[in-house]
């Protein structure tokens, strides 16, 4: 129990890893901190030796784009592209402070350049149209936007703004070269493919363009409303509404403006850079000040803190040994005592204070908080013993009075002459014998036990059967043949009882057949109860197993599922093994592992003479027919009569043979032809008796 460290040792560690980790924390970013500071500094370096090149180098691809598109000047323009490139790829290598993400961007750029030669065959053979080769070349400039955005220009949350706003104008800069290549490709005579492709390049020119223009300052837009883009805005719409315009006018419209938008674009990218380094400055001398003013508080807090726990770690220690002899001792004890039902009572413990108010209060409450549990852990104890003693006493009687009325309906069914009247008493008879399982889950529920006993072993068909007839939907439950297994006497009443419960729950929730199958395994017997109804969802399984699994106490606050709590106690007292699982059919399984101390081979019956099995018999014209067990293919024709086994009542105390009316189970009810004579109606005997809470069985 003890981890060999003291109080103060804990209180210690408790107040100095939290100011360590803040320590580390502080150290971390204030060089985080310093470190983009420093970064901002070498801006200029950063932005001359890598966004200079790279914007050279996309000025160099639009004019060979232009040229491609009006076939003229391409080897100088080639030759210009590559002299670019050659500049920025000096220009990187001596950069030593990238970051990684910014060196990953630029290694596609250069993949991206590595495609030009593909490109230019394509120009140069006329295989791409307009649309292509403007895209075609866009992979290049694309790309170096994309470096763009991994260039840490700033921390400052607005100098972030701006520079993004300056390069979303650049972007722009590109669209608009993208537009001016594609008309003049086109002889500004456009195909729906180029007019389509030059309404998605204006759209998002016009879109990036009034997003750009609204994050810049009035310093920073001040270059662009010298710009005007009226006449190329009208030429655009004139093109799109396939009206005509020659290429001539085209040109005298659109090469000044991407010429005046390039001097913008530049200029106002020289103001971006000015504002930058003092921004970095200054960023440096917060950092700073901070990291001063917050080592200063770290310090102090250590100090105080250790100082402080000193002094709690001798009033906690006090307060710590009560609290362990309490909860540890004492009070399990009491718990232990009272569950046996004996007498108990803890004296108060002693707890020291000190100047401490918190701790002489806490301790004060302890005090009150072990009488007060005290009292309550008797109180409810007596309280739960004495429900339960109620609940059992008002079963108990009950059950007499179920049990009564049973005999009664057996004294009246061997009297009865008349047929509609015994079919009426056999539905009464299986109304009383649910009463009383109903009865023996209440004194199960409350702690009792069921109170019927078999002295013999009973064929598992049989306890199947009986907890069939204790449901009201047992027509619809069809028990499949058994292997010649049995159950030991002292766990019959309870298993059938187990599986009513579950043939209830099955028929409750399914308009469907109920199959009830049963095999051996290696560990004893296997009986699966099946319906097809709607199922449970899996977070409902897993629930009623983890009831199934767990302790079989009783939980009156979970009152919802009554029957899967009689069948977890029923399960926990017979060590069987419960389990809910999907059907295939749509509903659920429940699988019950019987152990094989709870089952036992049986002799199998003796074979009849001849073609005769065992009959029952009825009144009211019916001949005497067996009692059907699965397994014709098909159940004959039931005529249009009410009836109801006979012995129905009686499976419940003592096992009888499948009487389970299911679809395939209807007895052959063949009506007497008029005149005959009707045959005796036997009086029905009960086999055993109800004596002191045992089955007497006969002879």
């Amino acid at each position: 129990m003890a981890s060999g460290r003291s109080i103060r040792f804990k209180i210690t560690v408790l107040l100095v890893l939290p100011l360590v980790s803040l320590v580390v924390l502080w150290i971390f970013a204030a060089s985080a901190t310093t470190g983009e500071a420093l970064n901002l500094l070498r801006v200029e370096s950063v932005w001359r030796g890598l966004i200079d090149p790279s914007d050279g180098l996309v000025s160099a691809l639009q004019k060979e784009r232009l040229a491609s598109a009006e076939r003229k000047n391409l080897p100088a323009r080639r030759a210009e592209t590559e002299k670019a490139r050659a500049t920025l790829s000096r220009s990187v290598k001596e950069l030593d402070d990238l970051r990684p993400e910014t060196r990953e961007r630029l290694a596609d750029v250069f993949t991206a350049l590595d495609r030009l030669p593909e490109i230019r065959q394509g120009v140069d053979e006329r295989t791409l149209d307009p649309a292509d080769m403007v895209a075609q070349y866009a992979t290049v400039s694309d790309a170096v936007h994309t470096l763009y955005s991994t260039v840490a220009l700033s921390t400052d949350l607005e100098l972030y703004r701006r520079a993004n706003a300056v390069i979303a104008t650049d972007q722009v800069r590109e669209l608009l070269s993208r537009e001016h290549a594609l008309v003049v490709a086109a002889g500004a005579r456009l195909s729906d493919a180029d007019r389509r492709a030059l309404a998605k390049l204006d759209g998002s020119r016009t879109w990036l363009q009034r997003r750009a223009f609204g994050d810049l300052d009035e310093a920073l837009r001040l270059p662009y409303d010298k710009v005007d883009f009226g006449p190329f805005d009208r030429a655009v719409t004139t093109l799109l509404e396939e009206q005509a315009l020659t290429a001539d006018t085209w040109r005298r419209i659109a090469d000044p403006l991407v010429e005046d938008y390039t001097k913008a674009v530049w200029a106002s990218s020289d103001v971006l850079l000015s504002r930058m380094e003092p921004a970095g400055r200054l960023i440096i001398v917060r950092a700073g000040l901070a990291g001063v003013l917050g080592l200063i508080a770290v310090l102090a807090s250590l100090f105080l803190a250790l100082r402080m726990g000193r002094r709690l770690t001798r009033e906690l220690a006090g307060l710590r040994a009560a609290a362990i002899e309490l909860a540890s001792v004492r009070l399990p004890q009491l718990v232990a005592r009272l569950k046996k039902g004996e007498q108990a009572e803890i004296l108060p413990v002693s707890i020291p204070t000190g100047g401490t108010t918190e701790i002489a209060d806490v301790a004060a409450a302890f005090e009150s908080v072990q009488n007060t549990a005290v009292d309550a852990a008797v109180g409810q104890a007596e309280l739960r013993e004495g429900i339960a003693e109620a609940l059992r006493n008002l079963a108990r009687r009950t059950q007499g009075l179920v049990q009564r009325q049973l005999k009664l309906l057996e004294d009246m069914q061997g009297q009865t002459e008349d047929p509609d009247a015994l079919s009426r008493l056999f539905k009464l008879d299986h109304l009383t014998t649910r009463m009383r399982r109903h009865a023996e889950g209440l004194v199960l529920l409350s702690g009792g036990s069921g109170g019927r006993v078999w002295r013999r072993t009973v064929a598992v068909e049989e306890v199947l059967t009986g907890a069939a007839a204790q449901v009201e939907e047992y027509t619809r439950v069809r028990i499949y043949p058994m292997p010649e297994i049995g159950v030991v006497g002292a766990a019959v009443a309870d298993l059938m009882h187990l599986f009513a419960e579950l043939v209830e729950n099955a028929t409750t929730f399914s308009a469907n057949e109920v199959s009830v199958r049963g095999e051996c395994v290696g560990r004893g017997f296997v009986i699966e109860v099946e319906d097809r109804g709607f199922g449970m969802s899996p977070e409902e399984r897993e629930e009623v197993n983890a009831r199934f699994a767990g302790p079989a106490d009783f939980d009156p606050a979970n009152s919802e599922r009554l029957g899967f709590a009689v069948v977890a106690m029923l399960a926990a007292r017979h060590r069987v093994q419960v389990t809910l699982k999907a059907s295939p059919y749509g509903g659920t399984t429940a699988i019950v592992l019987l152990p094989s101390e709870l089952v036992e081979p049986m002799a199998p019956p003796p074979e009849p003479d001849g073609d005769l099995l065992p009959r029952r018999t009825r009144k009211a014209g019916l001949e005497s027919v067996p009692a059907v067990r699965d397994t014709a293919p098909e159940a004959p024709a039931v005529p249009a009569v009410s009836a109801v086994p006979v012995g129905l009542a009686s499976v419940p105390d003592v096992p009888a043979p499948n009487l389970t009316p299911a679809p395939n189970l209807a007895p052959n009810l063949t009506p007497v032809p008029d005149g005959a004579p009707a045959p005796d109606l036997p009086r029905r005997v009960r086999p055993g008796r109800l004596q002191q809470g045992r089955i007497e069985e006969k002879a």
